[in-house]
């Protein structure tokens, strides 16, 4: 097989097995054990072929450098995009695992879950290689349009309805708002590969004259585009009332699939595209992750709704990750511009474990129908589900950045290569150790609920459903060896400090 043909194998397949689920589906109707059986499977061969065809930094796999389709290209498989894609699988693995027992008692069709969620994960692979800002775009549109309707998944729930709507309008307007930039950046530069978008802004800004109005005026529709897509403040009002909405499964994806896949496409376009403009945006870029950070932990602090409360800590965890982005665009020197994307790197990879798995324990208190999402649904879990009660403070305790958890390190990389700047940006580090702080409290509050209050004496039986299980300990496992076990934590360092260094090879410092 060619290397062009190994670079869209994993793309490839993710997508043909949405297609062979429509198709087990329409043949073998209500059979919601071979649907995720092939589903499962289905990933698993695609992570597999992820991890064959590489690269990786250890000159392992079929391909050992980045490889590109198309010439110009297109979309390349390079050290980020491999990291990526093996991320956004195993987002889906975790998912379909989390999803049967919740979707199963509600009556929700397992078959349209599982297709629309496959779609949505090839658009966030379709980000991570993408070279064309028109690949960029139709990936954009594959990951969210699916999710729109996951959202809304629920169909007789008001507030999934509800939720959904709110999404689908903002997320429209801010997609029609990111395609004004694009076409401001392709009409100034005359280019849509990412490539010769760089070129030209290098030889446009090589000199003393002022910001040219129509780049800058790309630059603000991009920002404000990727800004909702990722729910940094002040584009953070459908969080909330989506993550509350949804099928608590959805909620779990939506909190880590398309914030990761989002930061992809800031990787790809602010990172790659505009990085000769990194100056014109750091400052924009530095106020905005304080707001978010400070204002998402504000909030999460009055929440009594645990899916609320989580909405608007992902807002947070936002804001720690946008940190890392303001170190690449003020540092001078290139290794510590590529420590900020390497931070980046790192909390991707960690936040879809811990996430996805604290989702994950509420969707099990909700296997039986009328459990609601509320904090106090947490009562006594020590007592009742000592286990399940063990895994949800793993979870928080991640969330907080407590040693020697993967939160820890994801929180540190960034610290670190925000006082290796130093400046103004270390304020940022102080700022983001100061909220790390205020959220333990609402954390440690579910804490509290669960082994400091006694269970009422009429608390149903919590029951675990086999695939919940498997995919709660996998969940638990990552977070704890990410953390715990150096030789892993070694290697997931290499592999984003490797990616990172690939990026920033490619602008002039």
């Amino acid at each position: 097989m060619s290397d062009e043909m190994l670079t869209l194998l994993p793309l490839v397949l993710v997508v043909a097995l949405a297609l062979i689920v429509i198709l087990v589906d329409l043949f073998l109707p209500k059979r919601d054990d071979v649907v995720l059986g092939v589903g499962l499977v289905g990933l698993v061969v695609a992570l597999v072929a992820t991890l064959a065809i590489g690269p990786m930094p250890w000159d392992v796999g079929a391909l050992t450098e980045a490889t590109s389709f198309g010439d110009p290209p297109l979309y390349t498989r390079d050290l980020l995009t491999a990291l990526l894609d093996l991320t956004l699988i195993s987002i889906g693995i975790l998912t379909l695992l989390f999803a049967p027992d919740y979707l199963g008692p509600r009556k929700m069709p397992l078959a349209e879950f599982t297709a629309t969620l496959l779609f949505a994960v090839s658009g966030g692979m379709l980000i991570a290689g993408g070279q064309d800002l028109l690949v960029l775009f139709v990936g954009l549109e594959l990951l969210v349009l699916p999710g729109y309707l996951l959202a809304g998944f629920a169909k007789r729930d008001g507030l999934s309805t509800e939720g959904a709507i709110k999404y689908f309008l903002l997320g429209s307007f801010s997609s029609a708002i990111l395609l004004f930039g694009l076409a401001f950046v392709l009409g100034f530069t005359g280019n849509t590969q990412l490539a010769g978008i760089s070129e030209a802004l290098d030889g446009v800004l090589s000199g003393d004259t002022a910001l040219p109005l129509a780049l800058a005026m790309g630059l603000a529709l991009l920002a404000v585009g990727v800004l909702f897509k990722i729910a940094a403040v002040p584009f953070h009002y459908w969080t909330p009332d989506a993550y509350q909405g949804s099928p608590t499964p959805v909620t779990g994806y939506l909190s880590v699939g398309p914030k990761i896949a989002a930061f992809a496409l800031i990787l790809r376009i602010f990172v790659e595209a505009l990085g000769p403009m990194r100056g014109e945006w750091a400052l924009i870029v530095g106020v905005l992750a304080a707001l978010t950070m400070t204002v998402g932990n504000l909030a999460a602090l009055g929440q009594d709704n645990i899916k609320r409360m989580l909405a608007y800590s992902s807002i947070a965890h936002t804001g720690y990750m946008m940190v890392g982005l303001v170190v690449f665009a003020t540092a001078e020197d290139p290794l510590v511009a590529a420590s900020g994307e390497q931070g980046v790197l790192f909390y991707a990879v960690a936040y879809a474990f811990m996430n996805l798995g604290a989702f994950a324990v509420v969707a099990a208190l909700q296997r039986r129908p009328g459990v609601t999402s509320q904090i106090t649904t947490f009562t006594g879990l020590g007592y009742r589900a000592p286990v399940l009660a063990l895994l949800m403070t793993v979870f928080l305790l991640s969330l907080v950045g407590i040693p020697p958890l993967a939160g820890f390190f994801a929180k540190m990389t960034v610290v670190l290569a925000a006082l290796e700047v130093g400046g103004p940006v270390t304020l940022l580090a102080v700022l983001m150790m100061l909220n790390a702080a205020m959220a333990a409290f609402y954390y440690l509050r579910v804490v509290v609920y669960m082994y400091m209050r006694k269970p009422a004496e009429d608390a149903p039986e919590v029951s675990i459903g086999t695939v919940t299980r498997v995919g709660l300990i996998v969940s638990a496992a990552a977070v704890i060896v990410i953390g715990l076990v150096p030789p892993v934590t070694g290697a997931i360092l290499e592999w984003t400090e490797a990616a990172a260094q690939g990026l920033v090879a490619l602008i002039e410092f």
